[in-house]
């Protein structure tokens, strides 16, 4: 065992916050890409991936759909972290200093009332990890990032202005991958079941396919349509439900799913956060 949990992202970025957050005793393993991170798992590099999904302001995470039918890798668990915005400085700034501040194209826009009311103007980078280094290696007080607490720790700088998001519930759900499944009964709120699924090609085949589930009383949580291999006719659909595949409703329902679609594939089955109700 390495003990260690694999994220995209330079040491600082949100998903290293989750790590630390969910998985506090393990070494986090910083890779460049999401597919990086799966591969560590999958070469023993790691024992298991931290990846972001979906935001609650921006949405689903891009590509991650994609890659987890084909990542060798099982879902054990989930964690939802709130994304606290802060304006990091090296030190000795004021707040009057700052003209530019630094961060990801997404976080900027979650920042614009603040930076606005401050004639800061925002800059893009492709990390808001990587942001605060290269402000702390830059060395200039006229310059800050927009990034997390823990991306001023690493690198030495001071958190000027904390929290300073215009929206109090941005949140980003993550997925915790391993290379072994675990379907055992575990947490106090429950199990989800996510999969994959394409429906056949007949006609009303999706929502024959969903009535399973509303006629058995299972609560489907997501349901998620992309396109696979860039063709507009093959989608591909995921899904989250509450419940456990042994579950007699949840497996009536499975076996219904089944009967009008193709290449359904469980990706994991694991306890709900806590965060999540």
């Amino acid at each position: 065992m390495t003990n260690r949990i694999a994220f995209q992202g330079e040491p600082g970025a949100y998903s290293h916050q989750a790590c630390r957050q969910a998985r506090p005793d393990m070494e986090a393993l910083p890779c460049r890409t999401f597919e990086d991170a799966i591969e560590a798992v999958n070469s023993g590099a790691a024992d298991m991936a931290m990846l972001p999904v979906e935001n609650t302001t921006y949405g689903r995470v891009a590509d991650i759909h994609r890659l987890l039918p084909h990542s060798g890798l099982h879902i054990v668990d989930e964690a939802f972290v709130r994304v606290h915005i802060n304006l990091l400085t090296v030190p000795g700034a004021q707040l009057d200093d700052i003209k530019e501040a630094y961060s990801h194209l997404v976080l900027l826009p979650q920042c614009a009332g603040f930076l606005k009311k401050h004639g800061i103007k925002g800059r893009i980078s492709s990390d808001n990890a990587r942001a605060a280094r290269e402000v702390a290696e830059r060395g200039d007080k006229h310059v800050a990032a927009l990034a997390s607490e823990l991306a001023g720790e690493i690198y030495g700088l001071d958190v000027l202005a904390r929290h300073i998001e215009d929206h109090g519930n941005n949140t980003t759900r993550f997925l915790l991958m391993s290379r072994e499944p675990d379907y055992s009964r575990r947490g106090d709120l429950g199990m989800i079941t996510s999969f994959v699924f394409q429906v056949r090609n007949i006609p009303a085949a999706l929502y024959k396919a969903m009535g399973g589930f509303a006629t058995n009383g299972v609560n489907m949580t997501k349901l998620e349509s992309y396109m696979v291999d860039g063709s507009f006719t093959a989608t591909q659909f995921y899904a989250d439900i509450e419940g456990h595949p042994d579950d007699p409703n949840v497996k009536l329902a499975l076996d219904e799913l089944d009967y009008f679609t193709t290449n359904t594939k469980i990706l994991g089955v694991y306890p709900a956060d806590q965060r999540r109700h």
